[in-house]
């Protein structure tokens, strides 16, 4: 059956509100001067001239001063620290008399033994009906736990700020560090060669990680000279370890056989060999001979899976250099790579790239860059050399922004382009 009257009570009901009742009733039996003198607060109240009339014993407890010794015989003021007393006199004083109360002001107080207590004081000018100022009344509250917790969030913040530099000091240490050592794994300048322009780039996707691109220009003899360029897979100290291998293995296979198939053959077996158990290590490369023939520039080239090669001619068009089916390097005991042959007349310019520059991100729908992007990138540059191309295309990367998430490096050679004879006819 429900109930139809809110007002009546459920059978128990009675019992509680009488209980609660009598908790109020004994509560309410403390008198106002208790309530007074044993507030959790300081109280006291002053003349204008600051002279204090009246003081409870919370706050003398503080003090650790007899009544006898304060009312009428202490100003409010004598009970601050130096500190305090410089602050009541320039701030708190002139603003309580300009506006009649101030609210929770920061000061501290001479507490029992002298210590310096800290306190937020509250104060309120009493008027007359008049309006003529009587006395002042001010409540003081103990903020010795506040001060503490302040404190200890300050030095919890100062810890963090210094953990912050510090990190900070170690972050840029290791940037100058993998800086240092990615350099070390890159030739400090290419070569001068006869009858040859070059230009080389290294972007690198992130400072705080060593990529493993790599590239290389050296000579062979007899005029003929090598170059490569590659990419480990992975990044860290171990790419970097892989990278440095290769680079020595590459020079030292070319320098015995130069012919490319035989160069790749050789670091597939180094990197399967060190590599076959455990973590396997593997890369992309092209390696290829140059070699100059009656005013222009052969090229042999071998590529183990690695992004074909791209020629801008000197009549402004740009195409690829085919090597499809190249496997890997250092993934099998034997492995099958594909050659290419070229002419590089004059000013004609050959680029070899890693494929961080071919699947950057580009667009509000994030698609990759790609291969027919880059061709036409390429022929729509002016047929100017390798260090223009390579200057062009440094821009085009630093302009995909956080879209180019993976290191790119970049070789470009070319044979320079034939010099207008004076006096000829064009």
């Amino acid at each position: 059956m429900c109930r139809t009257d809110q007002s009546v009570p459920e059978p128990g009901e009675e019992q509680d509100v009488d209980a609660t009742d009598a908790v109020f009733t004994s509560l309410l039996e403390d008198s106002a001067e208790e309530l007074y003198e044993q507030a959790p607060c300081g109280y006291l109240s002053t003349l204008m001239d600051g002279t204090i009339a009246k003081i409870n014993t919370t706050l003398l407890d503080w003090l650790g001063l007899e009544r006898s010794r304060v009312v009428g015989r202490m100003r409010f003021v004598d009970l601050l620290t130096v500190g305090g007393k410089l602050y009541h006199e320039t701030h708190f004083a002139p603003l309580l008399q300009m506006k009649g109360e101030v609210s929770g002001i920061a000061m501290d107080i001479k507490s029992a033994g002298k210590q310096r207590m800290p306190a937020l004081v509250t104060s309120k000018v009493k008027t007359s009906e008049d309006g003529e100022p009587m006395l002042i009344r001010t409540t003081v509250f103990d903020a010795r736990d506040r001060r503490a917790y302040e404190a200890e969030l300050l030095r919890g913040r100062k810890a963090a700020e210094e953990a912050r530099r510090q990190a900070e000091a170690d972050r840029i240490r290791l940037q100058e560090a993998l800086a240092v050592l990615q350099q070390s794994l890159l030739p400090p300048e290419l070569p001068e060669v006869p009858g040859l322009e070059t230009g080389s780039y290294y972007h690198t996707a992130s400072p705080d990680l060593l990529g493993g691109d790599f590239y290389d220009l050296f000579p062979l003899g007899s005029g003929r000279w090598a170059f490569f360029l590659g990419d480990v897979c992975g990044k860290g100290p171990q790419a970097a370890a892989v990278t440095s291998l290769t680079r020595h293995t590459l020079r030292a296979a070319a320098l015995h056989d130069a012919d490319p198939v035989s160069v790749l053959n050789t670091l597939n077996t180094v990197l399967h060999d060190r590599y076959t158990s455990g973590d396997t290590r593997y890369c992309t490369a092209i390696f290829g001979v140059l070699e100059p023939d009656d005013g222009h520039m052969g090229v042999h080239l071998a590529s183990g899976g690695h992004p074909s090669a791209l020629i801008q001619r000197a009549d402004g068009s740009a195409d690829y250099l085919p090597t499809p089916g190249g496997l890997l390097v250092g993934v099998l005991p034997q492995a099958s790579f594909t050659t290419a042959r070229a002419r590089l007349l004059p000013g004609d310019t050959l680029l070899l790239y890693t494929d961080g520059l071919t699947e950057a991100r580009t667009g509000p729908d994030r698609e990759l860059y790609g291969e027919d992007a880059l061709r036409a990138f390429t022929a729509a540059q002016p047929p100017a050399g390798p260090k223009a191309l390579i200057a062009a295309l440094s821009g085009l990367l630093t302009s995909f922004g956080d879209g180019l998430d993976d290191d790119t490096a970049l070789l470009a050679l070319g044979v320079p382009a034939a010099l207008p004879v004076p006096g000829a006819k064009v």
